[in-house]
Parts: structure tokens; C-alpha cells; sequence
């Protein structure tokens, strides 16, 4: 009986060989572009850790045409976020095989070379032959039937290898949250990129990205429940609620009440429930202690920065602390500086409502006294994070003091830039921003915060 098999003609496709250049993103996010322009539309955000082809023969001032996605997504990135050449691989497509059938008997092909395989560079594996016709497999006794033997990887001609200059984004990108006003403190809207100006130690620093679109807010309510603050209590829970009601739907806000450094309580942890929120806010009570101010901050600051906090530039969040104490700190574990060593390192904006005109004004042997020391505090907390500080001369204006926080936390610019001093060594960078004049030369001021400490390596 005659029998027919399969012919089977394998031609093995030139290697092709990519020789462009790669880089390894190493930023915690950037993205690619439309159209090489810092303004253009966003084509896709590139992660750190994540590779991009550089496109043969296509740049333009100061960017560059690349891809990323196994080369299915293109767009633009800048030039000044790639960084020296450390290390080659190469890149090839592995033979394909031709398969010629005949009728009636077909033995299976190869197969199919997986993807993983492909990446690896490792060689593709055969599987076993296989009738189509019939799923038996011949016995040991059997004979085989009469085939030309499949071509064995090692007969393969020996693939070309190019080498290709791999290279590495070295810099940080750093995120600040800038308000912008006029001369009678109302917020600025309706500036773009080109209206600012980013330096770091005095140096001009290319802006990235700036993005006005109103973005999540994560933040934490920091009452003082000590027995300094027994009286405003009540004023205190009514200005949070007007707080909480300003929330939008996916904001999100915690609550946390402290006396002493043994009495730092998450009276409710962070949620969209408004209900909750309140409920949280109606028992919150005074009793004895000696305040702990800057161990209640230091511990919810760390925590509003770790909350859902991808670090991914397309999903922002505005972060904030609302701290409402008299300032007098008596308590705490750890130091000022040690405080605010960690809110350099972190993107956390902090809002004081300071009640401290109780406090002595009796000097020490420093020659200062307490309340002076309180309100110094409360300031620096917020305008080295770019908040804002209050000092009511009165309880009663505790629900105009919240609605103009949360007025604030609505009207604020997102600015991105790339450091033009790449060193990480954990110093303390200074930060300024600078926005253009009013049509009528009307000055406008920009509140963010006074600097960043550089990640060290």
C-alpha cells in the first residue's frame, strides 16, 4: 500500500538583526508624545525599568523618535533623559519553516516557536510527530515511516550577531503641586507651560509635563484632642465636616486625632464615605497628655504619601495633611529636623489652623517664648510643603477658613521636570518657581514647596 506523507521544504529566513540604539528607563515615569513638543498629547506613560527603541534617523531638537511595546507603540521622548552607554544585546528573528502538505496522511510540523523563546534567545524545541488522520502513535515494534529527517537546529546556519548600544536614563523626575496668585490672594487659572519657569539651586530646569486637569485628593485630618484645645473642639468638627463635604468622589480622606506620643489614634482610615468620615469626626474627645505635634505629623505624613501611591505620572494625586493644633509641642520621640528631613523627601502639602494665643508669651532662656516657637512651627510646616498656615483670631471662622482650603487644594498646577544635576546624593535641593506677568503687568506669586532632598543611589 502506498503511502503519503508530508514534504516538508524548510527555508530558513535570513537573521534579521536590529542595531538600534535601546534605553532603559530608569525615571520613575515620563511619557511619550505626539509630536516632539513638551505640550503635545500624551501617547503612553514609560515606567521605570521599561525599554525603548530609539527610531534610525529621527530626532529633533532635543528629542527623540522612539518605540516601545515590542515596537507596536511610537511616539517622542526627550533627549536630555538618556544617559550613557553600559552594557549590548542583540535582538533576532528566528528561522520560519515552510510547510508543504499532500493529501490524505499529514504529519505535523514543528511546533510553534514561543514568544519566551524568541526573547531568550534560547533554540526552539520540536514536539513530537503526530498523525493527523489518526491520534496513535506508533509502537516501539513499529516501524517508522520513511521521512526526511527534519533539519536539526545545530545544521542552522550560524545567526549573525551585531552587537547594539544599550543605554540607561540616569535622572530622577521630580513632581510639584504649585498654586499660583494674584496681589489680593485670589488663585491664577488658565496659565500654560510656557508661562513657567523651574529653577533647582538657581539653575533653570526643563519642564516635562504640566497638567491642570483636577486630580484626586488624599488627605488626612490632624487634630489635636489635648485639653489645650477643649474650647475650639467643637468649631474644629464642624470646619472638618465642611472639609469632608467638599470631598469629590474619589477623593479621599483619613482622620486622626493625637495627645501625647503614646496617644496617636487613625480614628477612622482612609475612605470615600462621607458618612464615615463624620462619624469619626463626632467622637473625637479632649483628655490629659502632653502634645506630641510633630511625631502625630511625621507619622501621617508618611502614611498620606505611601497611600495608593503608584509613583506612576498618570495617576496622581494631590496629597495633603489638614493640622489643627496649637503648635506647643511637649512630647514627641522624634526631632523638627528629622520631621522635616521626611517631608523634603516626600510631595505632601501641609495646612496649619493654629490656635496658639493661649500659649505663654513668657520668654525661655533661648528668648523665645512659647507661642512664638508654636507659631514659627506651624508656619514652617506649611510653606516649606507649599500649604498654607491660618491663625484665627476667632473660632467662628473656622468654616471660612475650610472652605478656602478646600478652594485651594482645587486650583493648583502639576509641574514635572527633569533635574538638570543628576547627582543622587541625598542633598537638600532648592526649589523656586517663577510665573510670567498679568496682560497688565499684575505680579503673581507661586507658592510650592522650598525644595526636594535628592534619592540617593
Amino acid at each position: 500500500m502506498k503511502i503519503f506523507i508530508t514534504v516538508i521544504l524548510t527555508s530558513f529566513c535570513t537573521f534579521s538583526v536590529f542595531a538600534q540604539k535601546q534605553a532603559e528607563v530608569v525615571v520613575t515615569s515620563t511619557f511619550l508624545r505626539k509630536l516632539p513638543d513638551s505640550n503635545s498629547e500624551k501617547v503612553q506613560t514609560v515606567q521605570k525599568g521599561d525599554r525603548i527603541t530609539l527610531e534610525k534617523g529621527q530626532d529633533s531638537n532635543g528629542w527623540y523618535f522612539v518605540s516601545v511595546s515590542d515596537r507596536t507603540v511610537k511616539g517622542w521622548i526627550r533627549k536630555d533623559t538618556v544617559g550613557s552607554v553600559v552594557k549590548a544585546e542583540t535582538v533576532k528573528q528566528m528561522p520560519q519553516t515552510q510547510v508543504i502538505p499532500i493529501p490524505k496522511r499529514v504529519v505535523s510540523t514543528p511546533a510553534p516557536i514561543a514568544k519566551e523563546a524568541l526573547a531568550g534567545n534560547q533554540s526552539p524545541s520540536q514536539a513530537p510527530i503526530t498523525e493527523a488522520t489518526a491520534a496513535v502513535s506508533p509502537s516501539p515494534s513499529s516501524p517508522s515511516p520513511s521521512i526526511s529527517p527534519m533539519p536539526s537546529p545545530a545544521a542552522s546556519p550560524a545567526p549573525v550577531e551585531e552587537e547594539e548600544e544599550v543605554l540607561r536614563v540616569e535622572t530622577e523626575e521630580v513632581s510639584l503641586n504649585v498654586r499660583v496668585v494674584d496681589g489680593n490672594n485670589r488663585s491664577v487659572s488658565n496659565l500654560n507651560q510656557t508661562q513657567f519657569e523651574v529653577y533647582e539651586d538657581n539653575v533653570l530646569q526643563p519642564i516635562t509635563s504640566l497638567t491642570t486637569v483636577e486630580v484626586p485628593i488624599i488627605n488626612a485630618f490632624v487634630i489635636d484632642n489635648s485639653r489645650s484645645l477643649r474650647s475650639q473642639l467643637e468649631k474644629v468638627i464642624e470646619a472638618g465636616k465642611i472639609l469632608v463635604s467638599k470631598n469629590r468622589p474619589q477623593d479621599e480622606s483619613a482622620i486622626v486625632r493625637f495627645v501625647s506620643k503614646d496617644k496617636i489614634e487613625v480614628v477612622q482610615d482612609f475612605t470615600k464615605n462621607k458618612i464615615s468620615l463624620d462619624n469619626a469626626l463626632n467622637n473625637l474627645f479632649v483628655e490629659g497628655g502632653q502634645t506630641a505635634i510633630i511625631d502625630a505629623v511625621y507619622l501621617t505624613a508618611r502614611k498620606v504619601e505611601q497611600h495608593q501611591n503608584s509613583r506612576k505620572n498618570d495617576d496622581q494625586k494631590l496629597r495633603a495633611l489638614i493640622v489643627v493644633s496649637d503648635g506647643d509641642d511637649r512630647d514627641s520621640f522624634n526631632s523638627e529636623r528629622q520631621l522635616f528631613d521626611l517631608l523634603r523627601e516626600s510631595n505632601v502639602q501641609i495646612y496649619a489652623i493654629g490656635f496658639a494665643d493661649n500659649l505663654s508669651k513668657e520668654a525661655d532662656a533661648s528668648g523665645t517664648n512659647r507661642q512664638e516657637k508654636a507659631k514659627n512651627f506651624l508656619t514652617r510646616l506649611s510653606q516649606e510643603t507649599g500649604g498654607k498656615v491660618y491663625f484665627p483670631n476667632s473660632i467662628d471662622e473656622l468654616p471660612q477658613i475650610a472652605a478656602d482650603i478646600s478652594s485651594e487644594l482645587r486650583t493648583q498646577y502639576l509641574i514635572s521636570y527633569v533635574p538638570t544635576n543628576e547627582t543622587r546624593d541625598g542633598t537638600f535641593r532648592k526649589i523656586k518657581v517663577v510665573v510670567t506677568e498679568g496682560a497688565n503687568k499684575e505680579k503673581r506669586n507661586t507658592i510650592t514647596r522650598s525644595g526636594r532632598t535628592s534619592a540617593p543611589r
